[in-house]
């Protein structure tokens, strides 16, 4: 056996033993040997795609869906970069995406050899690190941290094909794993006992229920009878507590009189939720979140693993109850009353067809808000799986995050990606998959405005910037999406009102397909306006 391939061999036993089911490969020459023995492990699923970037959010929405380590293989040069993206999402959400990167030798490394640049911490203080020469258990425990990426550099010299007739694999029982082993990672353990903090009554409380929150969050508001203010992506959005409008109704007399807030996860959707953590007659108690966050934009009062508290005095949470009620049957007649698909419409849509046990991966800008108005609450024993890559709210990469997420799901699950346009867009290439490879059931619905109509809703977009909007956020694009998917042989709807809406997602035909929902952009502005007046 060849000293690569019994290092790419020995690696990817450790893999497996440390959980990962599934890999994702992009086909290059340095890396052949990791790539022979992926395929030679019956027990890993291998699936190969020929971009880099594209690979690397497919592997970490197959760790986000199956809550298992991931691994994306490269060959070396540019195509580490591209990881980097990726990289950073997991490091910010606390996913475990596994770059294993090969290399040169270390002799190659500054001479000018082809295809070669400095790849040792190429990702910074983003993902652990270990330069791996030869099989090395304790360099890869080393590395093996929990919580976030893990950067494996293979220093892979020739020959980089197996010999002929020899063995590609080493015996089973001359495995050693080193070292803490992650075979599943739980978005929410459960704390010990002294881990748990009892929090006092009697300030008027909310909970904010962030990015990957999960189900404390729910748990400590229906104890103590507080309002949860829980994002779309949170894991939290379930039973009566939830509040749909609270972005608007913190605007409010309501918001006014909030004296504590408990936070779990990483809240990023809402200014609203950002002014209420900043103001100074706040108290914010901080519940750890995964990943590598920042702190809090508000001084933390305290900060705590996990907290419970008692049943509190009901009225508060009745009075948001009744505010929220009222304000979402204002919401709903005005979106009805309005000529044509609105992405309110749309929001509204994807929310309801997404099933009990279902799975939701939400594009950043603009769907993931609508969807946070528009969403009501599921019943406790009713959850959906809802994803997003909020670790940095960026677009990069949703689509192969959402087919990463579904494959790493049952097959039985009815899964839906609901995107922007220039979401879509940036990702294309997420639909360029070999006839050989694993499809997941996925519609991939497309609120297709023509540009980046998230400006319109912000300062960006004011009248005085009216002239130049266009140009420097606005980007129309005028792309064919029908041809677009024609391309990759995408099955495409195209749908103008919210009745062909839900006929195209009452009925899936299975595989990945394409309903382009389209609505307007130039009236973005004045109907988040209008929406916003209905709080007054």
């Amino acid at each position: 056996m060849t000293a690569s391939t019994e290092l790419a061999t020995w690696l990817v036993d450790q893999l497996v033993e440390r959980g990962m089911t599934d890999a994702v490969l992009c086909p290059g020459s340095r890396n052949a040997p990791l790539s022979f023995a992926l395929l030679a492990d019956e027990r890993v699923r291998l699936h190969t795609r020929i971009d880099e970037r594209t690979a690397a959010f497919l592997a970490l929405g197959l760790a986000k869906g199956s809550r298992r380590p991931v691994a994306v293989v490269t060959t070396s040069g540019t195509a580490t970069a591209n990881l980097h993206p990726a990289v950073l999402e997991a490091a910010h959400a606390g996913v475990p995406l596994v770059a294993v990167t090969a290399d040169r030798p270390a002799r190659l490394r500054g001479t000018g050899a082809n295809q070669t640049t400095d790849q040792v911490r190429l990702f910074g203080d983003a993902a652990s690190f270990a330069d791996l020469v030869v099989p090395s258990p304790d360099a890869l425990a080393a590395a093996w941290l929990p919580g976030g990426p893990i950067h494996l550099n293979c220093q892979l010299d020739d020959p980089l094909t197996p010999e002929p007739d020899s063995p590609e694999r080493t015996d089973p029982s001359d495995r050693r794993v080193e070292g803490p082993i992650t075979r599943d990672y739980p978005w929410w353990r459960d704390p010990d006992d002294d881990e748990v903090d009892v929090l006092a009554l009697g300030p008027r409380t909310v909970v904010v229920a962030g990015d990957d929150s999960g189900p404390p969050a729910r748990t400590l508001a229906e104890q103590a009878n507080w309002p949860l203010l829980a994002e779309p992506s949170s894991g939290s959005r379930t039973g009566k507590n939830p509040i749909r409008t609270y972005r608007l109704l913190l605007g409010t007399d309501l918001g006014a009189r909030v004296e504590r807030v408990v936070v779990f996860g990483h809240p990023t959707l809402s200014r609203p939720v950002m002014r209420l953590l900043a103001r100074k007659d706040v108290e914010v108690v901080s519940v750890r979140a995964q990943g590598r966050w920042p702190d809090r934009p508000s001084p933390v009062t305290s900060e705590h693993v996990a907290v419970r508290a008692d049943a509190d005095d009901p009225a508060w949470l009745e009075e948001w109850r009744e505010a929220d009620r009222s304000l979402g049957r204002r919401i709903d007649a005005f979106v009805a009353e309005q000529p044509g698909l609105t992405p309110y419409d749309v929001a509204a849509v994807v929310n309801a067809a997404n099933p009990p046990g279902g799975l939701l991966f939400v594009g950043a800008s603009n769907p993931i808000r609508d969807l946070d108005l528009m969403a009501t609450a599921h019943p406790v024993g009713q959850r959906r799986m809802v994803l997003a890559n909020r670790g940095l709210a960026g677009i990069d990469g949703t689509i192969s995050s959402a087919i990463g997420a579904t494959l790493g799901r049952p097959r039985s699950t009815r899964a839906i990606a609901y995107v922007g346009d220039v979401t879509f867009l940036h990702d294309t290439t997420a639909l360029v998959i070999g006839p050989d490879e694993p499809r997941p059931d996925l519609t991939i619905v497309v609120a297709n405005d023509d540009g980046g109509s998230i400006f319109a809703t912000l300062e960006q977009g004011a009248p005085e910037h009216a002239s130049s909007y266009d140009k420097l956020f606005g980007t129309p694009h005028g792309v064919d999406l029908a041809a677009l998917c024609a391309a990759t042989r995408t099955p495409h709807w195209r749908v103008t009102d919210r009745a062909e809406l839900e006929h195209a997602l009452a009925s899936p035909n299975g595989g990945i397909e394409v309903v382009e929902a389209v609505i307007r952009r130039d009236n973005r502005r004045e109907l988040d306006g209008a929406i916003r007046a209905l709080a007054d």
